[in-house]
């Protein structure tokens, strides 16, 4: 339960794909009304207040346009943003800018929005022992950018794919055959490489799970009371985790349960875009 760091890897062949998927054999529009000569202001503006995100992103869509552009950042990621402050100032390119502007601000307000949900999830337990946590439930292609704006968000990252955590779920149980034969298989093929963390749906699992030595008991879908009795099950010889359905309006009643980690899909498939904007002002030669 750590967050990551961009992998600048990931990043720039996001970035590249999608500049192929846009841009194909090149911007008909912008190349034929502007010579490569042709220079600009822009500015990159928020209309609605949040936390951003993506700044490093957004910039690097135009530099990969035209190293030449010359940017300036007026915020940084994770900080507050009011209808009307500058987030970035760009020089350079007609060509670059015009056809880097879609990209650069979905990019950036996907990001932006994700990170602004989770800042109100995160303030709305303040105060108690459990942190949010995202899921695997991202834009196929762009978990790292969707990870990273639930990390400036304020957010924890849970596993970032299949390969760097052990979660045994229900149907790997169903297939195993119990909950211990599950944790003894995992076990057994990977010694102590990794935390193994388990899902539960009720207290007789959560116990047979305590008992296997689960590292992570999830506790999904559960009632707030069952939860909270499942907590005093299994004290701190088990990481909790609450996991299922949980929204805005119901987090707070989970926390008091005593979970150690409340995990939220909502924050990365649902989340609103922030509404931003990018205003240019044409330089003639």
């Amino acid at each position: 339960m750590k967050n990551i760091e961009l992998d600048w890897e990931k990043v720039d062949l996001i970035i590249e794909n999608a500049l192929e998927e846009d841009l194909g054999s090149g911007d008909v529009t912008t190349d034929a009304i502007f010579s490569s000569d042709d220079t600009c202001e822009a500015q990159i503006i928020a209309k609605q207040e949040g936390i951003i995100a993506g700044i490093p992103i957004a910039q690097r869509v135009f530099q990969k346009l035209d190293p030449g552009v010359t940017i300036a950042q007026k915020h940084k990621d994770g900080e507050h943003v009011q209808p009307g402050d500058e987030i970035l100032e760009i020089k350079g390119s007609v060509r670059a800018v015009l056809s880097g502007e879609r990209l650069s601000l979905n990019l950036l307000q996907r990001m932006s929005g994700i990170a602004t949900a989770t800042s109100k999830y995160v303030e709305a337990i303040s105060g108690y022992r459990a942190r949010i946590l995202d899921t695997r439930k991202t834009a196929p292609g762009l978990r790292v950018l969707d990870k990273y704006a639930v990390s400036v968000g304020g957010g924890c990252n849970h596993r970032f794919g299949l390969y760097d955590a052990v979660l045994i779920k229900d149907n790997h149980i169903s297939f195993a055959g119990s909950i211990s034969r599950a944790v003894e298989f995992v076990r057994s093929k990977h010694q102590s490489k990794f935390k193994v963390e388990v899902e539960t749906s009720n207290l007789h699992e959560v116990r047979e799970a305590l008992k296997a030595g689960a590292d992570i008991i999830m506790l999904d879908n559960m009632s707030v009371e069952m939860m909270k009795e499942a907590v005093s099950i299994v004290g701190r010889s088990s990481i909790t985790e609450a996991s299922g359905g949980i929204m805005l309006d119901t987090l707070r009643e989970v926390a008091e349960t005593g979970v150690d980690f409340i995990s939220v899909g909502a924050i990365t498939h649902s989340s609103p875009a922030l509404d931003i904007g990018l205003y240019m002002v044409y330089l003639p030669t």
